[in-house]
This record gives structure tokens, C-alpha cells and sequence, in this order.
């Protein structure tokens, strides 16, 4: 299967419960393949001609269109669902696989990040390309530029 497709499976006894514990006979699912967070991107090696580029560095391009107009500010806090790969294709972090999203204020990761984040509006799902400047500048793994799909859930201006 990939993203988005849909298939109807029919499961015999033999390959589910094989009657040892109720659902007993074949089970039939509806199953819809969602996302695999795990599998790199297509452009993880470098951003593609049609990505916007910022003054910094900072490479991105919008995946889903969000809500609104509103984007967050340095102090806003954010939650987020997100993937990180480095170029050559390796997962190193995300809150998808972990099951659980990530909330803090848009000033307390990266420079990429905190770029980035900025230009968001909520519901929005982008792709950066943070590279290494803007990452963790050489000092500790993982090195090189880095891409991220950031999904901005939610924006909670400080008080």
C-alpha cells in the first residue's frame, strides 16, 4: 500500500485468533494506509527548484495549506506533529512514531525551527530544509542540513 489508498482485507481464522479467543471465524477490515512517518521524503537530499528560500538559508515548501492568518510569534508556544530526516534518507526524531505531540515555545529550538515555525499558519504542513547553520551548527549530532514535515496543530500566544 502507499499513503492514501484504501483496500478491504479479509483475514481467514487461520492467519488471526486461529479460535483460540473471540472475534472466532475470518475478520474482515476497512483499512487506510494514512502516512509512514519512517519513509523518507523524495526530496530529502537537497529542496526541490519550486521551494521558497529565505534570506538565512532556510529552504521550505508548504505540503498542506492551514487556517487563517495568524502565525506564531517568538514567545507563542506551538504544538506540533513532526519527522526529521537527515539527507541521506535516515529518520532521527519524530513525534508521529512517538505517539505523542510535541508543545514548546517557538523561541526554544533551533534557529531553523524558530524561522520556520514563524512562517506557519495553524493546520499548515510544511517541509524544511534547515541546513546546518541553522540546525546544530557542526556541535552535535545529527550533522548536516536537515529536513523536516511540521505539521502546526495548534498556536498559544504568551500572556
Amino acid at each position: 500500500m502507499v499513503p492514501g489508498e484504501k483496500r478491504r482485507l479479509w483475514i481467514p481464522e487461520s492467519l488471526a485468533y486461529k479460535g483460540a479467543r473471540e472475534p472466532k471465524g475470518m475478520l474482515v477490515f476497512d483499512v487506510e494506509l494514512v502516512d509512514m512517518p519512517n519513509r523518507p521524503p523524495p526530496d530529502v537530499k537537497a529542496p526541490p527548484s519550486d521551494a521558497k528560500k529565505t534570506a538565512s538559508g532556510l529552504a521550505y515548501k508548504i505540503l498542506a495549506q492551514g487556517v487563517g492568518g495568524r502565525h506564531p510569534k517568538p514567545g507563542s508556544q506551538v504544538t506540533v506533529n513532526y519527522t526529521g530526516w537527515t539527507t541521506d534518507g535516515k529518520m532521527f526524531d519524530s513525534s508521529i512514531v512517538s505517539g505523542q505531540p510535541a508543545t514548546f515555545p517557538v523561541n526554544g529550538v533551533i534557529p531553523g525551527w524558530t524561522e520556520g515555525l514563524q512562517l506557519m499558519v495553524e493546520g499548515e504542513k510544511t517541509r524544511f530544509w534547515i541546513p546546518q547553520n541553522l540546525a546544530y551548527k557542526g556541535q552535535s549530532a545529527p550533522y548536516g542540513m536537515l529536513v523536516f514535515d511540521v505539521a502546526l496543530i495548534k498556536i498559544a500566544d504568551s500572556k
